[in-house]
């Protein structure tokens, strides 16, 4: 594409840059691969182990998203994909549809003959029974006059014979549209402090309005069970006899937590009839239900509560509350008091099959609790204040909940794995470790089977499975057996001290053709904390093109987020330096939203870096306080209580809010910035980063701006042309201020390929 056209696209455009591109090799990693990488998402797992629903899908099939119609509830995203029905135990796989399809809420019958899902249809979803003796889809013909909900559940009756869906009546998409059209279009736009809800808000709690039905699969009939309300989940119990939901109560706009919400958890006959309430209010609650669906969980205030479908109050099973402040003795408690109320304040991990036994976890680490006589032992020792200390994570019970599948990560080096838990003997034992990367564990519901995503370092991921011994994983797909061709570059799990002298990690990845003794220009990417060596394509297009990349982590204070950046980020960067990869001369750094804002907040405190890049980051936390009225309170929420960390509101701590906007140090900064927007960009809206433009353009700065009218946060992906575009111009904005003219000759760009 030429300067010229992009100029009248954009309205912008770097003077003397050029985006043609010369031909990479077959070994070379270039933005086809990364338009093509194919990802994995497990689906759903029939009861028996035996049969994987898994849908398979790349950047390339999300091409073509409406950014413009962000937060509009009818909205579906494209996302196209292979739906895939693996045997996991010979690893045989099959293609459901002959095409790529969107698909969603896979749900097998409970003896594994038939799959529901949703698929696209239209401009909405539409449900689907897929045989899977006959490979044949037949259409679910829904009752006069509905429409299935765009985010239903569908569950299967015990015995097979039902298929419950969430519906909604015909009229809901039409009235949903017309409410975003006047948010966004409308003549006049009313917003006042009486309403409880804020605008946006409201229009994404419309999405909540829904039905459910039970649909006799020989017959075709339908049966309302819970009519058209504000509903949440719901979940079948295991023998068929009881569903319980939430049924949304929430009063008013939480500025507590976003998108915060509040339930009343409700129980009733799956055949359908009257419901009980068995919990007043879900607010703040995280519930977790037994495997049989009669038995529940959640913690509040450090008490971790069981509940049971049969109704009742829910008990305390683990954990004290920790007393409320004694008016005649306001002395503060004796550090020996402290600890104890500490350890006396669990979570609520897991509940076993039958709901006997409960995972709980406090500052010690994991906890077996005996439901039934509130006994209780530490099975898994992991101190809150040992950060080295190795990590373990419930992944599932075998089926009679005897042995309990953990998840297992080292915090020193690369070693991971699955490891299993006796509750009669009460032994831990590891069932392998290796260096691979493992997500995504699903354990069937008879627990002799586990399937996973896995990969060893910087490699995208397959599935694998492990079945009865579970001690042998055998691999499921290859999926990306051209990448697997490709020359990526290795990784390294770096060990460094911060400026306060604690011990952090970081992730080296180095240029596909490194070689030792030589040092290269070094691109520092920031968010928060790194240390697996997963897969990154972007990584790897940069590494490609002879960089290496550091990813640093950061050790946050609350109150002081831009001074630990520069101790954490700045800390890396000496070591790669010593390990006499990166070139001291040759450093950039980027991020991408709150990496972004990293970004702009480093080089306002730093010169070390030649060339940095913001993509999607914010600059001016005054301005971007009460801004992006789409996300409802997320942008207020991110300063004063998580991600931002300033710890307090606006009106509390000012002088917080303006020594971390860059925009107010910009005639500090002397590293050539690029700043990258969407102009639909609703989380970081586009005119954080044209502040900082225009002002640095006022100060004389080296600055470029890039706009994509049509793009959204982060990379571009309206079009293939933008995402080739958006690498592009990084990869030559890197090349410009940080390779010499023969590195630049001996690495041509392999963004155009």
């Amino acid at each position: 594409m030429t300067c010229a056209r992009l100029r009248l696209r954009l309205g912008l455009c770097f003077a003397g840059l050029t985006f043609a591109a010369i031909a990479a090799s077959d070994s070379t990693f270039g933005v086809d691969d990364m338009l093509d990488v194919r990802t994995l998402n497990i689906g759903a797992l029939s009861d028996n182990g035996r049969w994987l629903a898994a849908t398979s899908g790349s950047l390339r099939d999300r091409i073509g998203i409406d950014n413009y119609r962000f937060g509009d509830p009818t909205y579906i995203a494209p996302n196209h994909q292979d739906l895939l029905v693996i045997d996991t135990q010979s690893g045989a796989s099959r293609k459901v549809f002959a095409d790529r399809r969107q698909v969603t809420a896979l749900a097998w019958s409970p003896d594994g003959a038939r799959l529901a899902m949703l698929a696209m249809s239209g401009d909405g979803y539409a449900p689907v029974i897929w045989d899977r003796a006959t490979g044949q889809p037949t259409a679910v013909p829904l009752p006069s006059g509905k429409i299935a909900a765009e985010n239903a559940e569908l569950r299967w009756s015990a015995d097979g014979a039902r298929l419950l869906i969430n519906l909604r009546p015909a009229e809901w998409r039409a009235t949903a549209a017309e409410r975003f059209r006047q948010e966004t279009q409308g003549m006049v736009v009313f917003h006042s402090s009486k309403e409880p809800f804020l605008a946006w808000d409201d229009v994404r709690r419309m999405s909540l309005e829904k039905s459910l039905a039970a649909f006799e699969v020989k017959t075709g009939k339908w049966t309302e069970l819970i009519a058209n309300t504000k509903l949440g989940t719901y979940e079948l119990t295991e023998d068929g006899a009881a569903l319980t939901y939430q049924a949304d109560i929430t009063k008013k706009t939480d500025y507590d937590v976003i998108f915060g919400s509040d339930g009343e958890l409700r129980a009733m006959p799956a055949a359908g009839g009257n419901s009980t309430v068995l919990l007043k209010s879900t607010k703040g609650l995280t519930l977790i239900w037994s495997r049989d669906g009669r038995h529940y969980a959640y913690t509040k205030d450090g008490v971790v509560m069981l509940g049971g479908i049969e109704g009742g109050d829910a008990k305390p099973v683990a954990g004290t509350k920790s007393p409320a402040p004694d008016k005649d003795k306001p002395e503060e408690p004796t550090e020996a008091e402290k600890e104890k109320r500490a350890k006396e304040r669990f979570t609520a991990v897991r509940l076993s099959p039958k709901g006997d036994f409960l995972v709980a976890s406090n500052k010690e680490g994991l906890w077996m609790v005996d439901t039934t006589s509130h006994g209780r032992e530490l099975f898994v020792k992991m101190p809150e204040e040992d950060k080295l200390a190795p990590r373990y994570e419930a992944v599932g019970w075998n089926g009679e909940g005897s042995v309990l599948y953990l998840s297992y990560s080292s915090r020193t080096r690369w070693e991971r794995g699955l490891a299993s838990y006796d509750v009669r003997s009460k032994k831990l034992s590891d069932l392998w470790k290796d260096n691979r990367i493992y997500s995504n564990f699903r354990v069937s519901k008879d627990g002799h089977t586990i399937v996973f995503a896995a990969a060893p370092g910087n490699r995208p991921t397959d599935l694998y499975a492990v079945t009865d011994e579970m001690k042998a994983p055998h691999r499921l797909t290859t999926l990306n057996p051209k990448i697997e061709q490709k020359q990526l570059g290795n990784t390294e799990l770096v060990t460094y001290l911060d400026a306060d002298g604690k011990k952090l990690n970081g992730v080296l990845y180095y240029p596909s053709d490194y070689q030792p003794g030589r040092k290269y220009p070094t691109i520092v990417l920031v968010y928060e904390q790194f240390f697996d060596d997963v897969f990154n394509s972007f990584n790897s297009l940069l590494t490609a093109n002879g960089y290496a990349v550091l990813q640093p982590s950061v050790e946050f204070e609350t109150g002081f987020p831009g001074e630990s950046w520069l101790k954490g980020a700045t800390a890396a960067v000496n070591k790669a330096i010593d390990m006499g990869v990166a070139d001291p001369e040759r450093l950039g750094i980027q991020g991408t939203s709150y990496g972004g804002y990293a970004t702009n907040l480093l080089i306002t405190q730093t010169n070390r870096f030649k060339a940095a890049v913001n993509v999607s980051g914010k600059v001016d936390m005054i301005s971007f306080y009460t801004d992006s009225p789409r996300l409802g309170v997320r942008n207020i929420h991110a300063p004063e209580k998580s991600q931002d960390r300033l710890g307090a509101t606006l009106w509390q701590q000012p002088q917080k809010y303006l020594q971390h906007s860059a925009i107010l140090y910009a005639d500090r900064i002397k590293t050539p910035l690029l700043l990258i927007n969407g102009e639909q960009d609703h989380n970081v809206p586009a005119r954080q980063g044209m502040e900082m433009y225009y002002a640095l353009r006022r100060l004389n700065k080296e600055v470029a701006w890039v706009l994509y009218p049509n793009g959204g946060h982060g990379m571009p992906t309206s079009t293939v042309d933008e995402v080739r575009d958006y690498s592009q111009r990084i990869l030559d904005w890197y090349a410009t201020y940080l390779k010499k003219p023969a590195d630049a000759a001996a690495a041509p760009s392999t963004a155009g390929q």
